[in-house]
């Protein structure tokens, strides 16, 4: 079996790792996600550049990876107010990656659309060979349903390009939470963009860890359970399981994998590099299958075999990417196995 991950970030390629708290995070880490913590700590783009076209090469299941930066915070006239020195990576970086490793990367570009010169960008990185965009509207600080965003969601619609949005809770950046709710897809689904409902919505709050840890479904946040519903309502929505084997979204796997019903809406996605767990982690397989997971060496291997005891192989979360990606990834696909 080979599939897609249809969530990965590129790192900004300006980062770096200097404060003690990196430096002990990536030591701690960075083996685990399959990269040398020294060279990270001493040269971290190519370092990880690196690690993730090798990973992606080696991995006995992951084929290609849907890659993507994530745009500055900018206002109305252009003018940039923040890039976070981690995750905003530029769509040049991404492209130039692309270029080395098309048979590893799918580059998906990040556009705010406050840039006065949004549409102008989407057409021009299209042509470059992005075939997707990533929203992170809760960092930028934008309602995706007012009015004069609508040509933007019409021109990705139009060119054919699906787009992921981040919803639920956020801890990588700076976030606004009230542009993280379900109301931010209804702007690109009036559009009839392919619209992508990133980590199925999951929700949590550090103010309440209990709960944050539950296995009781009524702790998962309300938009986590209306996604499931609206999955069903609207032909062009999707979501992606990225970051699902973190502690506080692993409790939901086994409520997850009992939906059959929206299967067919899932996509599988890892949300590489955040840390996730397969030992220390609140899903319910027992710690002999842990400790064996656990010692699986490529990160993605480790991930997909860990979601596989849910989605065994054949069920559409491993093959879903066809949908969104269209034909031609499809069949790149086949053709590399």
């Amino acid at each position: 079996m080979q599939t897609v991950d249809i969530h990965m970030h590129l790192l900004n390629s300006s980062a770096r790792f200097d404060r003690f708290y990196d430096r002990l995070a990536i030591r701690f880490f960075g083996r685990k996600l399959g990269a040398d913590p020294a060279a990270l700590i001493a040269d971290p783009y190519p370092a990880y550049c690196d690690t993730l076209l090798h990973r992606i090469g080696e991995s006995r299941y992951l084929a290609k990876a849907v890659l993507f930066g994530v745009d500055a915070k900018v206002d109305e006239r252009g003018n940039e107010l923040h890039r976070d020195p981690t995750v905003c990576a530029t769509n040049e970086d991404l492209l130039a990656l692309y270029h080395r490793a098309p048979d590893r990367i799918i580059p998906f570009m990040s556009v705010n659309p406050l840039r006065p010169d949004a549409l102008e960008r989407v057409e021009r990185y299209a042509e470059q060979g992005c075939r997707g965009v990533k929203f992170l509207q809760n960092y930028w600080g934008i309602d995706t349903r007012e009015k004069r965003f609508e040509p933007f969601f019409r021109k990705l619609a139009d060119l054919g390009l699906p787009l992921i949005v981040h919803i639920g809770s956020e801890s990588s950046v700076h976030s606004h939470p009230e542009y993280e709710g379900l109301e931010m897809l209804e702007g690109p689904l009036r559009a009839g963009v392919t619209t992508i409902a990133a980590h199925v919505g999951l929700e949590y709050s550090p103010r309440h860890p209990i709960r944050a840890l539950s296995k009781n479904p009524k702790h998962f946040g309300a938009h986590y359970h209306r996604l499931l519903k609206m999955l069903e309502e609207h032909e062009t929505l999707y979501a992606d399981i990225s970051a699902i084997l973190t502690p506080v979204r692993a409790r939901a796997l086994p409520h997850l994998a009992a939906q059959e019903r929206i299967h067919g809406k899932l996509l599988f996605g890892t949300d590489f590099p955040v840390p996730f767990t397969t030992l220390l982690t609140t899903h319910d397989l027992s710690w002999r299958r842990r400790r064996e997971l656990a010692r699986i060496e490529n990160p993605f291997d480790r991930y997909i075999e860990t979601v596989l005891e849910y989605f065994p192989e054949g069920n559409p979360v491993w093959s879903n990417y066809k949908k969104v990606l269209g034909a031609p990834e499809a069949q790149s696909i086949v053709a590399s196995r």
